[in-house]
């Protein structure tokens, strides 16, 4: 939210931004009415989009409202202007006690003392009317220039959270992890009470114990409750006891049993009233002094606890969901401390980043398009594929940095050497690239296999597991092999699974027909050494074996649930206003539909065990398979109808063949290449097949095949191909104009795709005609107009060539969620009449999910269900 000085919002004029948290902006603002300054809090933009949140939000500020006491910070008023809404607060001047710890160190008994008094009295004011504070911390209380204590935010961590009233806590923690705002562990690790920590019902000791964290900090300098992670921290909380020796020396008896009172891990054993801990306080400012107490090693005695399990969820604000599911949509960093994930959001799809102790996810500026996130193992960047390249974003923000191309990869493993291992494309070997950027090297080697993906460098960096796919459909019969870094002798450490991660209690994690498994592995023979059992069901396996789920070193899980998926999408035609009609052939995994020259059949591939081209006949309502065996699709019509061309691997490298559209002939291979090639377009004259390769260190180009020697092309011999675009950047979708005077074609040149036309075959100009990104070209056949897709948007650009080539502004034709490509080829085709689109609709089954399921402390569940050996 950009809100500048000098904005009016009904009878505010904002003055300057004082600050941005979890709960939205803070501006300075002066009330025009009143004529007195006031603080602004902004609500995220997720409320605006959620009536029943923004009403429930509206009820507890109301019931806010009503606290009136001098160390509470006032709420005035909740305003609701257009779509945005704001609360009114009391303007409170002076510094934090953060602030003031971080600039003064321990403070004098006496001030503690005063202090806590007051923020006791506020306690006690509010607790009076059923109002818990929640969130109480030094960062939320503040210390005008006058001396006086002010509370603030009280109540809001609840009505943020968006829960209805009288909803306990333990309903919150059970059910959502803090989807954004909803649903979460409300507070602060370092001062929330054990029941708080451990997702139990609270009520006002929740904030007795909070106090009692501060006075403690307060006197020594030092949080009650410390780690280097939320789990550790949180740890703390439940089983460990403040270091008593760390108050100053000179601390009263009653001082230090006052502190023990309000720590007490069993509530029922703890101080229960802010009024008698403001007593207590008093007396012990007015008592003599006295001599200090033998000082033992912690404030009580209490026996260890263990960390408890909890099952979460991050349910994202709607309209959200997640999104590039054809590669990891999630992932955790290696402490447990952050997820990021990717997700789309009005048809923009961008990584998303949230720290656990966060109430909402950010985006991360500048990765539009993005996929595939991972984290370094320090956890302050994070790897992510996004244009036909591999880059890395600091988890702080800033812009993101290209390391290489990667035009369809397959996921990544950053290791401790600061070496990415990474599958470039869908149909390829590993390859190596350092994480500062340069050129990629290949890692490993294809033996009689479809492809190599999801690595991981396991620790020390001296092996690397990853998946080998013998057909990229048939994910059961895909192995998890381990691989020396230094020799290149593998074996096969899993057979039938999927994306194999090592956790530290000594197993190998990896996914089969959507259930989690777990194996033990031996990380010194590199071998397993146990039977595999299942420890998780439903976890996302995506067509691709893809296997949504993520562990951090700490013991923290997370995965996106929803089982195996399958596939079972329909073909439909859909008008220029988005309006569909199914065609009446069975829903089956379609990718890629073409309508041949006539209008009368349709080419389309079906994905599942193999892949396969098949063709339908509109008018019969016939489908009809034309190949078989090995991995066939991207099928395209050659401009008599006569034969279809396709990408297959029946020959080893997923090159070009061609065949008859009947059926009746033999299949033939037109090209040989070692790089993966996908067909686009055939000129409307059948003289030149448009296709592309993808090159180690050019990306996806566009090529040429002449099919009788090119006479617009001197020196182009029959059957020889020869690059037409080849360049740094990734060019794709070629597609002919009808009259093949034109080329449009998608590149990310930019930084991210767009769409552009060229004059064919040159030499001539080249005009862009997308403005916000573009992906999918489809030319109208009239020629007078062009189709692309930007998100879930199908575009329109009006065309003139008369003189010259002019190009309209793009125009929303409509939105929706029909299948796009995932190799950079139009997903549809358009009618001759330039009225219909063909489109490929998923099935209830792809409907994106919207939520991650997070486990803390798993490792524990996953050593009793699959105990390694010693």
């Amino acid at each position: 939210m950009a809100i500048l000085p000098g904005t009016r919002l009904g009878s505010y004029e904002i003055i300057k931004l004082l600050g941005v948290g979890g709960m939205g902006e803070v501006h300075r603002a002066q009330d025009l009415k009143l004529r007195r300054e006031v603080a602004l809090k902004f609500l995220p933009e997720v409320f605006a989009r959620d009536p029943e949140r923004l009403a429930r939000f509206r009820r507890e500020a109301q019931m806010l409202g009503a606290l009136n006491h001098p160390n509470i910070g006032a709420i005035y008023n909740f305003e609701e202007t257009g779509e945005t809404s704001f609360l009114v607060l009391e303007l409170v001047p002076g510094e934090t006690l953060r602030e003031r710890l971080a600039m003064a160190g321990p403070l004098p008994l006496k001030e503690v003392l005063t202090i806590g008094r007051q923020i006791a009295a506020a306690l006690e004011a509010a607790h009076e009317k059923s109002i818990i504070h929640r969130d109480l911390k030094p960062a939320n209380v503040k210390i005008t220039p006058e001396g006086l204590i002010k509370v603030l935010d009280f109540g809001l961590a609840k009505a943020f959270a968006g829960t209805p009233s009288g909803a306990e806590l333990h309903d919150l923690t059970t059910a959502s992890m803090a989807g954004t705002l909803q649903g979460t562990i409300l507070g602060t690790p370092a001062y929330m009470s054990p029941e708080q920590a451990s997702g139990k019902t609270v009520d006002r000791r929740t904030d007795i114990w909070a106090l009692g964290c501060m006075l403690y900090e307060l006197l020594s300098g030092k949080q009650a409750f410390q780690g280097e992670t939320i789990t550790e921290i949180l740890a703390s909380v439940l089983r460990s006891e403040p270091d008593e020796s760390a108050l100053p020396a000179a601390t009263p008896a009653q001082v230090r049993i006052l502190l023990r009172r309000c720590l007490e891990k069993d509530s029922r054993r703890r101080l229960r009233d802010a009024a008698d801990l403001a007593i207590q306080m008093e007396e012990a400012q007015t008592a003599p002094p006295s001599g200090p107490m033998p000082v033992p090693a912690t404030l009580s005695a209490v026996p260890p606890v263990q960390m408890p399990k909890a099952r979460l969820v991050v349910a994202l604000p709607p309209p959200d969901r997640l999104a590039g599911m054809n590669l990891p949509a999630v992932a955790v960093s290696p402490d447990g401390t952050y997820i990021a994930y990717i997700a789309s959001r009005s048809g923009k799809q961008q990584l998303y980043v949230r720290a656990i102790d966060s109430l909402e996810a950010k985006s991360v500026p500048y990765t539009e398009g993005a996929s595939g996130p991972f984290f370094s193992p320090d956890g302050q960047w994070i790897g992510f594929f996004g244009s036909g390249k591999l880059k890395k974003v600091s988890r702080s923000g800033g812009s993101p940095l290209t390391l290489c191309d990667a035009p369809e990869p397959r996921g990544a493993s950053w290791g401790a050497n600061d070496n990415i291992v990474f599958a470039r494309i869908s149909l390829s070997p590993l390859s190596e690239v350092s994480a500062n950027g340069g050129t990629p090297r290949i890692l490993t080697t294809l033996k009689e296999e479809s492809s190599h993906r999801w690595p991981e460098i396991l620790p020390g960096g001296k092996a690397v597991l990853f998946t080998v796919a013998t057909t990229v459909s048939n994910w059961d019969a895909a192995q998890i092999v381990v691989q020396s870094m230094e020799t290149g002798e593998r074996h096969v450490a899993v057979q039938g699974g999927i994306f194999g991660r090592y956790a530290p209690t000594g197993h190998i994690i990896y996914v089969r027909a959507g259930t989690l498994m777990a194996v033990p592995f031996d990380l010194n023979r590199l071998q397993t050494t146990g039977t595999p059992t299942p420890i998780v069901d439903g976890v996302m396996q995506t067509t691709e074996g893809a296997a949504q789920f993520g562990i951090s070193n700490l013991g923290w899980l997370v995965y996106i649930p929803g089982g195996i998926q399958r596939v079972e999408r329909t073909l439909v035609w859909v008008n220029r206003k988005g309006v569909g009609k199914p065609l009446p052939i069975p829903p089956r995994a379609y990718v890629s539909p073409r309508l041949s020259p006539d209008g009368q059949r349709l080419a389309v591939a079906i994905q599942g065990t193999n892949s396969d081209v098949w063709v339908y006949d509109l008018s019969r309502d016939t489908l009809n398979r034309l190949t078989f065996g090995g991995l066939n699709r991207w099928a395209i019509w050659t401009p008599d109808g006569k034969r279809l061309t396709f990408q297959s691997s029946i020959a080893g490298a997923a090159n070009l063949f061609w065949m008859p559209s009947d059926g009746s002939g033999v299949v033939e291979r037109l090209t040989t290449s070692e790089h993966l090639q996908t067909p686009h377009c055939w000129s409307p004259d059948g003289s030149l097949l448009a296709y592309t390769e993808v090159h180690p260190t050019t990306g996806r180009d566009i090529w040429l095949l002449p099919l009788e020697g090119d006479p617009r092309h001197a020196g182009a011999e029959s059957r020889k191909p020869y690059p037409f675009l080849s360049s740094p950047s990734n060019e794709s979708a070629p597609r002919f104009s009808p009259d093949g005077r034109w080329l449009a074609y998608m590149s990310d040149e930019s930084g991210q795709f767009e769409i552009y036309v060229q004059a064919f075959p040159g030499p001539g100009g080249k005009w862009q005609i997308s403005t916000e990104g573009g992906t999918e070209p489809v030319w109208n056949p009239n020629g007078k107009e062009l189709f692309y897709r930007n998100g879930e948007k199908l575009m329109a650009v009006d065309i003139r060539t008369e003189s010259g080539f002019g190009v309209g502004k793009p125009k929303l034709l409509f939105e929706g969620w029909y299948e796009r490509s995932t190799v950079s080829r139009p997903n549809y085709d358009v009618a001759a009449d330039g009225q219909r689109f063909l489109m490929v609709k998923p099935g209830e089954q792809e409907q994106p999910p919207t939520q991650i399921n997070v486990v803390l402390n798993w490792f524990e569940e996953l050593k009793q269900a699959s105990p390694a050996p010693r």
